[in-house]
């Protein structure tokens, strides 16, 4: 795989310290630019960032200058791929621009997830649902697009319950988190909140829990997704954790299964075996038998932080099953699920031709035809 070379939109904050971490030693991957608001702009980044993570911020990523926050004005070429970590507010007016300038923009953000045309992505999940890029007018025009990645609680939720999906589908669906502060952001929320207590509210959480999931394990309409039909309650809460979010999960099927039947269902999920992605987990959903797992402290790094780990599978006096699934919130969450978006549209050769607008190619091929 040739090695390409990628921006970091947000690159100070907690989710770019993590695009930073994972990009480091990334095989087809080599980060160029770096992007921060205008308080960092100018600044070498090691004195822009506060870094926050458990490995040294590389030197040569800490000498490098950090550009606006903008495709226009920047020192050198900007990056066609551009990974996005931006507050939703900034994101929304910022990615456009990115798209509009001919880049993949792989954005961590929940501005346009539920856009129409606008693929909502977890590449074990719905990798077909990347097809949607074609529908966009940035694509058209300019040759650029977006694709997404969900909120951090839905993604090991999704994990658990797509294997579900296929085999037995899904009616209807209770989940309740308890979510990490790092999911918060830095400095995220003040010890004398947190510390001995649980904040049973996270801002417009519950609602996008509710909406992704129902894009998530939808399937491609057209130009569009043709949502889940299942009814999905979320309550969310945040808790004196670091990193690491545990969801409680009851389902109702709409085919009745078998315990062992669900256990096969999950241990036989790889859909992305054989398409050697670097960041991919060999297991993307592993279940521990023991009667008190999963727990954040102890498998939240399984996968390389890139795996779902469910447990306690009993039956449900209410619906039909119930479970646990715990997932890292700023490796599969966050950074390192917008990174296996990039893997997937490399591998697939969706990053070849950026910049070059849909009409145009069609034109050309005509006229060579």
């Amino acid at each position: 795989m040739e090695r390409r070379k990628v921006g970091i939109l947000g690159a100070t904050g907690m989710v770019g310290q993590r695009f930073i971490q994972l990009l480091s030693n990334h095989p087809w991957f080599e980060i160029a630019w770096l992007a921060a608001s205008d308080r960092s702009a100018g600044k070498a980044y090691g004195e822009a960032c506060k870094w926050k993570l458990d490995t040294p911020l590389p030197k040569h990523i800490a000498a490098m200058t950090v550009q606006p926050n903008v495709p226009e004005g920047c020192t050198g070429e900007l990056p066609k791929i551009i990974f996005a970590a931006l507050d939703a507010d900034i994101a929304r007016e910022l990615e456009p621009k990115f798209a509009a300038a001919g880049c993949a923009v792989i954005s961590n953000s929940s501005a346009f997830r539920m856009a129409a045309d606008v693929p909502l992505v977890v590449p074990e999940v719905n990798a077909d649902h990347l097809a949607l890029i074609n529908a966009q007018s940035w694509r058209k025009q300019r040759g650029g697009y977006i694709v997404t990645n969900p909120n951090c609680s839905a993604i090991g939720l999704v994990l658990a319950l797509k294997p579900l999906e296929e085999r037995f589908g899904i009616e209807g669906l209770f989940v309740s988190t308890m979510q990490a502060v790092s999911g918060a952001g830095y400095p995220g929320v003040p010890s004398l909140d947190i510390l001995g207590n649980v904040v049973p509210f996270i801002k417009n959480e519950e609602e996008k829990m509710q909406e992704e999931v129902g894009k998530l394990l939808g399937k491609v309409d057209g130009s569009s997704i043709k949502m889940l039909d299942a009814k999905v309650s979320a309550h969310c809460n945040r808790v004196a954790v670091e990193d690491g979010h545990t969801e409680c999960v009851s389902v109702k099927l709409r085919k009745k299964a078998t315990r062992e039947e669900i256990l096969a269902a999950w241990r036989e999920f790889a859909p992305l075996s054989g398409q050697h992605l670097p960041t991919a987990p060999d297991q993307p959903v592993e279940y521990d038998d023991a009667v008190d797992r999963p727990q954040p402290r102890l498998d939240r790094m399984r996968g390389r932080g890139m795996t779902a780990t469910v447990g306690r599978l009993r039956e449900c006096s209410l619906l039909d099953w119930k479970f646990v699934v715990l997932s890292h919130n700023t490796i599969r969450g966050a950074a390192g699920a917008a990174l296996l978006n990039a893997e997937v549209l490399a591998r697939t050769g969706q990053l070849n031709k950026l910049g070059v607008p849909v009409n145009t190619e069609a034109k050309l091929q005509a006229v060579m035809a």
